[in-house]
């Protein structure tokens, strides 16, 4: 216990009290906001029944950095996906993130905040937040594409119901294995989300209506122009179906999860400062009329169709004609998200460093922010996030896939159970619907 009280005044001399960086919180906002231009900020406090009270508790933070907004806005691609990380310490809540696409197709993140949970309310707020610095309304046609969280699309449906909302395929899959864990079915969900025409679509589903109507009834009802390429309005100018942009500025939080909420906040801008220096370094090094994905992607594209050549048939159609090269330059077709001058605006916006905490202006405000009302929970706070079964089941270790979740069948008795090494002479058993003393009766296996 010693030893862990000296390491908590350790890294409160580091990181600074969690208490104390409440009541300085607005002073940082102050210090961020004359350093980076046109930033937004916006603090969310409980109601508080004595209007003379000198304090305010604090329910929810929300930041959007003005190079970041101005980058985005340059980056000509309305779309954007959103998620929740859960924050450890003695105030625990949720990171809210929203994060776009570069012409590039990297991770371009774009606001965030902290709030006391998913729910209907902080989605509202945050996205109330996030529609007043891009200027949207209800008659906006931006794409998002979420994980389903608790809250998000009742939110998302009140305040943008013009929007395409999108879906994880991936969260689709793990809903699906709750019921039915067949890979030919897993197959044909994925067959028929990356399915670019409406036939293929339809055909996929056809297949999986066959193996199992059930599956096909409950997979049905979750509308295609959700989680399907092939209904899709094409306005965002890409194909995502899966959020793994927002996993990626996940997985870059975790260190910092535990920290006061002022080193949070400090540690992601810094992130995302030397994050907009690393691409356009990258950037620098890039010739052509088009990002490096893009080229790459077109490249690909040519040596399949080159064979073809294009006949314009008013309308803005195309008829493809195939024994002839006279195809001109492709390059001119792109849009222009995909351009490398694009591109290149998207990341002339720069982060610009504050001062340390004794150079920063005190704020005007009356009141003095204090931390949220936290219970605290009996024993060793959770340090990691509680796996689910199928998360586990598709880990995979060195180059072999995990055999958590999977029976072990010995090769001496072959009862299943246990090993060779570990087998004492057991009899084999005989299968049955009831079970041997060495397993299920169900066989090899995985289990469930």
């Amino acid at each position: 216990m010693k030893t862990f009280r000296e390491k908590s005044e350790a890294l409160n001399l580091v990181q600074g009290d969690f208490v104390t960086q409440y009541s300085l919180l607005r002073d940082y906002i102050v210090e961020l906001q004359t350093r980076n231009p046109d930033t937004t900020v916006r603090i969310d406090v409980e109601s508080e029944g004595n209007p003379h009270s000198e304090t305010r508790t604090f329910r929810r933070i929300y930041i959007c950095l003005g190079a970041l907004k101005k980058g985005f806005t340059a980056g000509k691609r309305d779309f954007l996906g959103f998620d929740g990380a859960f924050m450890k310490g003695p105030f625990p809540g949720q990171i809210l993130l929203a994060v776009g696409l570069d012409g590039n197709n990297g991770t371009y993140p774009l606001a965030y905040a902290v709030v006391e949970t998913e729910n209907i309310s902080s989605w509202t707020w945050f996205l109330s937040c996030l529609g007043e610095d891009l200027g949207l309304n209800t008659n906006s046609n931006f794409t998002f594409i979420t994980d389903r969280q608790k809250g998000i699309l009742n939110a998302i449906a009140a305040l943008f119901p013009c929007a395409e909302n999108r879906y994880c395929v991936r969260h689709i899959r793990d809903n699906m294995r709750k019921q039915w864990r067949v890979k030919p079915f897993e197959d044909l969900l994925w067959t028929c989300a990356t399915a670019t025409h409406v036939q293929q679509f339809n055909k996929g589903m056809e297949e999986l209506k066959k193996l199992n109507k059930d599956c096909y009834e409950w997979l049905k009802k979750i509308p295609p122009q959700h989680w399907s390429r092939s209904h899709f309005t094409g306005r965002a100018h890409c194909d995502v179906i899966l959020n793994n942009l927002c996993e990626t500025f996940n997985g870059k939080l975790n260190e910092v999860r535990d920290k006061p909420i002022i080193s949070c906040l400090e540690f992601i801008r810094e992130y995302l400062m030397k994050k907009i220096v690393n691409v356009e370094k990258v950037i620098g090094k890039c010739t052509g009329p088009l990002t490096p994905t893009t080229m790459q992607t077109l490249e690909n594209i040519k040596k399949k169709e080159e064979d073809y050549r294009s006949v314009f048939c008013g309308n803005g159609k195309y008829q493809m004609r195939k024994n002839s090269k006279d195809v001109g330059i492709p390059e001119t077709w792109v849009h222009e998200v995909y351009w490398l001058k694009t591109w290149k605006q998207m990341y002339s916006f720069k982060i610009e460093p504050i001062n340390g905490r004794s150079m920063w202006e005190k704020s005007v405000c009356p009141t003095t922010l204090v931390p949220p009302k936290n219970h605290v929970t009996i024993g060793r706070p959770k340090k990691k996030r509680r796996k689910s079964a199928y998360e586990i089941d598709d880990m995979v270790k060195g180059n072999s896939a995990s055999r958590i979740l999977q029976s072990v069948t010995c090769s001496k008795c072959n009862n299943i159970g246990h090993n060779a090494r570990s087998c004492k002479g057991q009899k084999a058993s005989a299968p049955s619907d009831s079970g041997g003393p060495g397993g299920s009766g169900k066989g090899k296996g995985k289990a469930g």
